[in-house]
């Protein structure tokens, strides 16, 4: 029997309104606040439905592979983008699958191209991104560049880095059920 759109839907409501969803993987916000103002943030700016789903579950491996909250302490880079795009991947159109999957290169990615930007990361992201293969080199940022879904991970990836603000009162996960249902496949 094969899952319906409201069973997909459910069930990623469900784990980002669960225990999981509680964790703060060094940050100041829990994975769940974090994930609404990523989302509210591309709402805010009109983004297309996919680039919504896509702040809404950039970080959804974090809720999947099982890892502890201090993992980056640990020396461990969990693949977290890795991990979600490979979840997304079974229901998502790739327009939300492909910025999830390259967020954490994104993140590499500006921190070699603009100056300012690594000033903007916090600790935490300071650490995961050394786990991460720290900043690009010329050669792998040409080559990031030139991915079909660059452009929509750097918007996510914007967005993520807003998206820590304690306190901040966004809509809960059931205000995106239409943006997920929209962007299934």
């Amino acid at each position: 029997m094969s899952d319906t759109v409201a069973d997909i839907v459910d069930r990623i409501v469900a784990k980002m309104e669960g225990p999981e969803a509680d964790r703060h993987y060094g940050e100041g916000v829990s994975e769940r606040e974090h994930a609404l103002q990523a989302a509210a943030l591309a709402r805010g700016e009109g983004a297309p439905p996919a680039l919504i789903a896509a702040a809404l579950l950039h970080d959804i491996g974090h809720l999947l592979h099982g890892l502890d909250e201090d993992i980056a302490e640990q020396g461990i880079d969990g693949k977290h983008e890795a991990v979600g795009a490979a979840f997304l991947a079974k229901h998502f159109n790739e327009d939300v699958v492909g910025p999830v999957a390259l967020h954490v290169d994104a993140k590499r990615y500006l921190v070699a191209t603009e100056p300012d930007y690594a000033a903007k990361l916090s600790p935490a992201s300071v650490l995961s991104m050394k786990l991460q293969g720290g900043v690009m080199d010329v050669d792998e940022a040409h080559a990031f560049a030139a991915k079909k879904h660059s452009a929509g991970a750097l918007r996510v990836r914007r967005w993520d880095e807003q998206a820590k603000v304690v306190g901040l009162q966004v809509p809960p996960v059931s205000a995106y059920r239409d943006v997920l249902t929209a962007c299934l496949r």
